[in-house]
């Protein structure tokens, strides 16, 4: 199965080379597609070593659809630019794929380092596995026939993630592979994160009674600006 992986980027130029190299070192055979949302750095100059550059709106449902409608593999690896891929990565996709039943899946995270952050994120995460949840840090990959079949990710400004995987799970069996992925806890550190995730897990409850991810989205930003 050719795999099509496609990295949402916005001001990366740090992140992406490694991300690039690494999946290089996995398997020459996968097309690396960059979809940036208005970078004002050197980043799409560097995504001149993946195979394409796509430019459209930010956001990260919207730029992933963008990196998806040109991708050619018959799966698409959704990944963060600041993912830390496994060398068996590639592997575990296609042996989950080869059973018919399974449309998709991600994989295990971990937070990189051994901050108070990394540790305290890599040990909330495991607790979220009974509830279903899925976010797009974990690595999310997809045959293309069932992401085009459910509509692919829509132009959300947030939960386009969990969005995506609701109606997946419609469309056959999602498998969270052993496989670990590593992925930066950056955006976290120097915050209260308990504070911080609480503050995410109150506008998660509000996504599911059904607030709009517009709205919800404005109040995220606060989140963002003050959970420090």
């Amino acid at each position: 199965m050719h795999v099509s992986v496609i990295i949402p980027t916005l001001n990366e130029e740090i992140a992406l080379p490694g991300l690039i190299d690494a999946l290089r070192r996995i398997d020459h055979s996968i097309e690396l597609i960059v979809a940036d949302g208005g970078s004002d750095d050197r980043t799409c100059e560097v995504a001149r070593a993946a195979d394409r550059l796509v430019t459209t709106a930010k956001g990260r449902g919207t730029q992933q659809a963008a990196g998806a409608s040109i991708a050619t593999g018959e799966v698409l690896w959704f990944l963060h630019a600041d993912s830390v891929p496994n060398a068996n990565s590639v592997a575990a996709i296609r042996e989950a794929l080869a059973n018919p039943s399974t449309v998709g899946g991600n994989f295990t995270l971990r937070f990189d380092g051994d901050s108070q952050a990394a540790r305290t994120l890599s040990w909330i995460y495991p607790l979220l596995r009974p509830l279903g949840l899925c976010y797009g840090d974990s690595g999310i990959f997809v045959r293309r026939q069932a992401y085009v079949t459910v509509g692919g990710f829509g132009p959300l400004p947030l939960f386009e993630d969990v969005d995506l995987v609701k109606r997946l799970r419609r469309a056959g069996r999602l498998e969270r592979l052993p496989c670990v992925l590593k992925t930066s806890c950056r955006r976290f550190e120097h915050r209260n994160v308990l504070g911080m995730f609480a503050q995410w897990t109150s506008l998660q409850i509000l996504y599911w009674l059904g607030a709009s991810p517009d709205w919800l989205a404005r109040r995220y930003a606060p989140i963002r600006e003050h959970s420090k």
